[in-house]
């Protein structure tokens, strides 16, 4: 192996001459850096850090004006797209600081790949698949912190200068990031870069023809060079990790249990004490209803969809199968239809705070995800009180 500089390492495996570019997704330099490389070595294949789906959505344009809203909804999708739009608004605002266009180096890959005849191979994970990973690995602490940290970074007005991105793909400093990351979520580093790192080894070695050019972030760049040591086949592996994780049963089984003593509770304290099991019926409904609307009103929701996720909150808390978000997006979306032209803008909506709620695609996913997060705060206090009313009856 040898390291030409902080962007290039060239490495020698199995016969093979690989060229790993790191770069940073919104830099002028790493782009030029690309077409340089590509253009003077002439590869046999060149692997770019793109799954098919990315790789559409770049060629082609994201086609918001396609989405259905409502499949989103029925398909559960609302809180992952509005990560994926969350994520697209920090990588567009940093890209239109600095002139130029997000994952520009990527499109110089494919376009030198092109210009000089070498093959292209899409070495990254599907994104959903990596999303799924992730969603289920950090748990719902986890993805508490984890939403609330990015939706700080993105609406922070804190700037960057392009000499410091630049300075981000010095190992010395990845390493410091990576290791700062590991702290806060242990596990979000194992499905964004370290599984990721494997499955783009895998397929960097596979890559045919004696030369290969590999363009990577640099975040993935040091754990790529370690893979690329080991000696044992990794194929089995990376199958596995090309798989949206395992369901198991006990999440299920807790999710209905819950509802059940819920209800079992209440039902036990009403005949016992009439009373007191009323109150136990109101403090659910009040707790699970005001919070969802408060939700949805923090959204601007539209009046109907406010009242709608109070009704809902009470009556979907008792069901894994609903969410009070779910209806209250829907009558957003009947209320407040988006037409074409919302869809068209969404990649302008997103760069700022007033864009996600003014754009109507994008608060009728605020409106699915705060009502169901006020939802769920209701269901915790609710479900707290519920007891504490048995308890005081059974005992006082």
């Amino acid at each position: 192996m040898t390291r030409e500089n902080e962007s290039i390492t060239r490495l020698y495996k199995d016969g093979k001459e690989i060229i790993l570019i790191g770069t940073a997704h919104v830099s002028r330099e790493s782009a030029e850096l690309v077409k340089a490389v590509i253009e003077e070595e002439k590869p046999d294949t060149v692997c770019i850090e793109l799954d098919k789906q990315r790789y559409e959505a770049m060629m082609e344009g994201n086609k918001w004006e396609e989405m259905d809203i409502f499949q989103v909804m029925k398909e559960k999708k609302a809180t992952l797209l509005l990560m994926n739009l969350a994520l697209s608004s920090f990588q567009k605002r940093m890209a239109n600081e600095f002139g130029i266009k997000p994952g520009q180096e990527m499109f110089q890959a494919i376009e030198s790949a092109e210009a000089v005849g070498s093959e292209l191979v899409l070495a990254d994970r599907n994104i959903q698949v990596t999303f799924q990973r992730l969603w289920k690995g950090v748990g719902w602490s986890g993805r508490a912190k984890l939403m609330a940290q990015l939706f700080y970074s993105i609406f922070s007005n804190e700037k960057i200068s392009e000499e410091e991105l630049e300075r981000l793909k010095s190992e010395d400093m990845l390493n410091g990031m990576l290791q700062e990351m590991t702290q806060s979520f242990p596990r979000l580093k194992t499905y964004l870069i370290d599984e990721r790192d494997q499955y783009l080894a895998d397929n960097i070695k596979q890559a045919s023809g004696e030369k290969v050019v590999a363009v990577v972030g640099a975040a993935h760049v040091p754990g790529i060079i370690e893979e690329m040591k080991k000696e044992k086949e990794a194929r089995q592996m990376t199958e596995e990790l090309a798989k949206p994780p395992s369901t198991s049963y006990w999440p299920k089984i807790i999710a209905w249990a819950i509802p059940i003593i819920i209800l079992s509770l209440i039902v036990y304290t009403f005949y016992s004490n009439p009373t007191v099991g009323l109150q136990q019926m109101i403090s659910w409904l009040l707790w699970n209803g005001s919070l969802a609307a408060i939700g949805a009103a923090a959204a601007f929701a539209h009046p109907l969809a406010i009242v709608t996720a109070f009704i809902a909150a009470p009556i979907t808390s008792l069901n894994p199968f609903l969410a009070a978000g779910w209806f209250a997006g829907f009558v957003q979306a009947l209320t407040k239809r988006p037409h074409v032209k919302d869809f068209e803008q969404l990649s302008e909506a997103v760069l700022s705070v007033k864009g996600f709620w003014d754009n109507k695609v994008t608060r009728i996913l605020l409106v699915v995800v705060f009502a169901n997060i006020g939802s769920s705060l209701g269901t915790v206090i609710a479900g707290a009180d519920v007891v504490r009313l048995f308890l005081e009856n059974l005992f006082g």
